[in-house]
């Protein structure tokens, strides 16, 4: 049997990418799995200094925009919302929209719902 090495998986290509029609926005965007990085620094956002889960409405609060957020990239990967602001406008669009962008977002990034459970103490 033969493994991976280093200069292998650093050079994989392993981020999965998926278009996604979003008919209340009037076309299509893409969506890219979170990297380990992007992923660790989104669940830190639902956790407390002390690294314990935070209460569920604490760590949900604009759970769908920040998801999206993380995810929505241009054809180069590039995320296209990074500020506070532009994730807290994010977070005013249609709920069902958002819905159907972070349906694909957590399926790519392996993101479940257990893992949020478990990451808000619930």
């Amino acid at each position: 049997m033969s493994y991976l090495s280093a200069d292998e998986i650093l050079g994989a290509d392993d981020l999965l990418r998926e278009p996604v029609e979003v008919p209340e926005w009037g076309g299509t965007v893409l969506v890219q799995g979170m990297n380990g990085t992007d992923r660790d620094r989104f669940e830190a956002q639902m956790m407390n200094e002390n690294l314990s889960g935070v209460a569920k409405d604490k760590a949900l609060a604009n759970y769908r925009a920040r998801l999206a957020a993380a995810c929505l990239v241009d054809a180069d990967g590039k995320r296209l919302f990074r500020s506070d602001a532009e994730v807290k406008r994010l977070g005013e669009k249609s709920a069902q929209a958002l819905t159907r962008v972070v349906e694909v977002a957590s399926r790519l990034s392996g993101l479940t719902s257990q893992d949020v459970d478990e990451l808000t103490g619930n």
